[in-house]
């Protein structure tokens, strides 16, 4: 099991975040889930257990994959979002924050431009 997410930054954070989390489901056992007909079955139950505000279903590195759009609240939610993916499907997660435009403007980029200005990288 892996998870891809900077828990440092829920655990200073209280605040609610909104994620971008990607899942990434292995041929197998996913093939054999949508011949025994489990497959839709299962992402049904873990959707709706989830409640992601948005989820998209694509192709990412050769495999199916999900997209989806969630808001976490604190770093002990991780596991209820990707544990049901990994234990059903074998799958791998990504968890990234994800910003809105006001959340990018809040983080004052003009301030720190100035602030590292004089650090020149080697």
């Amino acid at each position: 099991m892996c998870y891809f997410v900077s828990l440092r930054l829920l655990i200073l954070n209280p605040i609610a975040m909104k994620m971008l989390v990607t899942v990434i489901f292995p041929i197998e056992p996913f093939n054999s889930m949508v011949r025994n007909g489990k497959a839709g079955e299962i992402l049904g139950r873990i959707i709706e257990d989830i409640k992601p505000e948005s989820i998209y279903f694509s192709e990412l590195e050769g495999c199916r994959s999900a997209i989806m759009v969630v808001e976490v609240n604190e770093a002990s939610a991780v596991p209820a979002i990707a544990e049901p993916w990994f234990l059903n499907f074998e799958a791998t997660c990504e968890f990234r924050i994800a910003m809105t435009p006001d959340d990018l403007m809040k983080a004052d980029l003009a301030k720190l431009a100035a602030k590292w200005y004089d650090v020149h990288l080697m």
